[in-house]
């Protein structure tokens, strides 16, 4: 046995007869945590209460000694009072930490810790729903370095853009006037941004059903002093008159805009003098002088 196995659960597997079930705990990005368990009564160990009436199930975990992704697939009824078909669709159990321990129902203090990893496509069919689980070796599947390119490769925000958004004019909280879809916002007046200052940017909500949610901006514009701000897809809850959100500044990646809108070209990740392809693709003349001397 691994060194790091629980010494009583070993014994208590080395007995033969066994009381044995199943826990997991997703935790979500917002820190709520959800318990479940496949035993036919609560229980409680590793400060998280795990649920016995919510219809939870894992099939069988697939685990590897090299960097191929451990996967399993956990099975359950959508219920609301543990997992909601709402809170799936508006997104907000992707990418939650996942943990799967194996636990004596009769001792919990016999448990041991088989599966730690994130969740990755939700289904939704009939009331139930099913969730890919995927292992810690799932992150080493990422492309990794820099790509070479003349837009800024960074977030605006981020720690390669150091840009800090809380600044005054770069980001604004108001509540809503008007909304329709969850998707086209309009305000009276708000006319002390100019046309577009917001387009490419974020729109996040900060109060109601729909906290947490948030869109990126499509358009930003002006029409009879109005204020229209469109998203590309609707905020995936309900977003009302009077809910508070916040407007982020947005960034078409241009190193132009960089300079003159954010003046902050330093941090600047991209690389605006790269030749283009018709550089690239250009052959040598027979009519010109080719010196190799500059062109200019």
């Amino acid at each position: 046995m691994n060194a790091d196995f629980n010494q009583a659960l070993e014994a208590h597997l080395s007995g033969g007869l066994t009381t044995l079930c199943h826990a997991w705990a997703i935790t979500r990005r917002d820190g709520e945590v959800f318990g479940f368990t496949d035993h036919d009564l609560p229980l409680s160990f590793a400060g998280v209460e795990f649920r016995a009436d919510t219809g939870l199930s894992a099939l069988a975990l697939s685990q590897s000694t090299g960097l191929s992704v451990d996967n399993t697939e956990a099975l359950g009824a959508l219920s609301s009072a543990s997992l909601r078909e709402d809170e799936i669709e508006q997104g907000r159990f992707d990418g939650a930490q996942v943990q799967a321990w194996v636990v004596n129902w009769a001792d919990t203090a016999q448990h041991w810790l088989n599966f730690r990893g994130t969740l990755g496509e939700i289904t939704r069919a009939d009331g139930g729903f099913r969730a890919e689980l995927r292992g810690l070796t799932e992150g080493l599947n990422r492309p990794l370095g820099r790509v070479y390119q003349k837009p800024c490769s960074a977030v605006l925000g981020d720690s390669k853009c150091r840009f800090n958004l809380e600044q005054e004019g770069f980001d604004l909280a108001l509540p809503v006037q008007a909304v329709e879809g969850a998707r086209r916002f309009v305000w009276d007046g708000l006319l002390f941004y100019g046309a577009d200052w917001f387009t490419r940017g974020r729109l996040e909500v900060l109060s109601g059903p729909a906290q947490g949610l948030w869109g990126t901006i499509k358009a930003d514009r002006i029409d009879n002093g109005t204020r229209v701000i469109e998203l590309w897809e609707p905020i995936r809850g309900l977003v009302e008159a009077t809910t508070q959100v916040r407007l982020v500044a947005g960034c078409d990646k241009r190193a132009q805009t960089c300079q003159s809108k954010f003046d902050n070209f330093a941090n600047f990740q991209g690389f605006p003098d790269l030749p283009g392809e018709d550089w690239i693709l250009s052959v040598p003349s027979s009519t010109n002088v080719n010196t190799g001397g500059s062109l200019r």
